[in-house]
């Protein structure tokens, strides 16, 4: 591979994260730049590439691995295809983004890291709340000291489901809020205390709006116990009304701060007709709405790819691992057996043979109680 110059990068996948990934090296092109793009979908992966110039479109990705300038793939596809892609990335020789959660079980996300190393290549973790500007500040000022001993952090994701439909299948996804949001909130609390080892999970959930529609859980509440004696508190629901709500907040014994990752960034606005685009997941512009200006900076995903790019080339080392993704997926593990049996779960935790995180809940005799109350399936 190439030493120096921008690193060649090719996205796999073409709808709503894959066309994140495309604006992110758009928008940061210093240190990377999108060659090729591989879609099974002939005509989404065609628009994508017209939308970005990306000169080369694949219908097989295995076609585009071939490419010998290809440095690094971005994979932007539903969970179920995260272990498969990634390995027969690495064993093309090319360093790897693979998007969140990791794998769909512990036992792929091993493998994954594994034939990482043994071919040589980067596997990457694709957790933007590592770069998202607001919570880097909030992290940089904890970690010189402002707060004191932290003692709670809280992360929260909430908005009224999914772009794709492939979300709401929970055999591609592997699990609900908590699989698709909880891993942010996992990821942060871990990386925002300096990544103490978590002790315990203990999550309720239940599939309370969208039953029609999925098996998995549209509101989750999880509780992190970490061996340096601080708490994570992680929010997630997929049955909040009105667009996207992302926030944080951190107490410690000497201070507190709060982010709240669109408003600060919010022109609060009320329109009687309506107009384009205000905020992800907003279904409409009517009314009083808060559309937000430079939307994937202020997520942090062109710092992130950009960061990535300078690991390919050896600048840096990479802020977010496949480890990474392997310890957030562990904490799922728990959290889903957590949630199923009513109880606390200690870390660590595995359970071998299972197709899927969520069923874990499922085969809980806490899951057929929850059922009975009133959650319908």
């Amino acid at each position: 591979m190439a030493q120096n110059g921008k690193v060649k990068v090719a996205i796999i996948g073409s709808r709503f994260q894959g066309d994140i990934h495309a604006s992110a090296f758009k928008l940061a092109p210093e240190d990377g730049e999108v060659v090729a793009v591989a879609s099974p979908s002939p005509g989404n992966a065609a628009h994508l590439a017209k939308q970005y110039g990306i000169q080369r479109v694949f219908t097989d990705y295995r076609e585009m691995l071939k490419e010998p300038d290809i440095e690094m793939i971005t994979i932007a596809t539903p969970n179920h295809l995260h272990a498969e892609m990634t390995i027969e990335c690495a064993r093309a020789g090319k360093h790897i983004v693979c998007e969140k959660p990791l794998a769909m079980t512990i036992e792929q996300g091993e493998r994954m890291v594994h034939e990482a190393r043994e071919h040589g290549v980067l596997l990457m973790y694709a957790e933007e709340l590592f770069f998202t500007p607001k919570y880097v500040k909030a992290k940089e000022m904890a970690d010189e000291g402002a707060f004191g001993r932290v003692h709670l952090v809280k992360q929260s994701e909430k908005h009224f489901g999914p772009h794709s439909p492939w979300f709401w299948d929970v055999s591609r996804s592997g699990g609900g809020a908590l699989m698709d949001l909880g891993c942010h909130g996992i990821a942060f609390c871990y990386w925002f205390l300096g990544r103490p080892a978590i002790q315990s999970v203990y999550c309720q959930m239940g599939t309370y709006v969208h039953s029609d529609k999925t098996e998995g859980d549209d509101e989750c509440h999880c509780i992190l116990e970490f061996a340096n004696g601080a708490v994570g508190i992680v929010e997630n629901s997929w049955a909040r009304r009105g667009g996207m709500d992302d926030r944080i907040e951190v107490y410690g014994e000497n201070g507190v701060t709060y982010a709240n990752l669109h408003m600060g960034n919010a022109l609060p606005t009320y329109s009687e007709n309506g107009y384009g685009y205000a905020v992800e997941k907003a279904p409409s512009t009517k009314g009083w709405s808060y559309p937000v200006f430079e939307e994937l900076w202020n997520y942090g995903f062109p710092q992130e790819m950009a960061h990535f790019s300078r690991c390919a080339r050896g600048k840096e080392n990479p802020k977010a691992t496949g480890e990474d993704g392997l310890i957030v997926m562990q904490a799922i593990y728990a959290g889903y057996a957590s949630a199923g049996e009513g109880r606390k779960v200690q870390l660590p935790f595995s359970a071998k043979g299972i197709q899927k995180p969520i069923d874990l809940w499922f085969r809980g005799p806490q899951y057929s109680q929850v059922r009975k109350a009133g959650a319908p399936r």
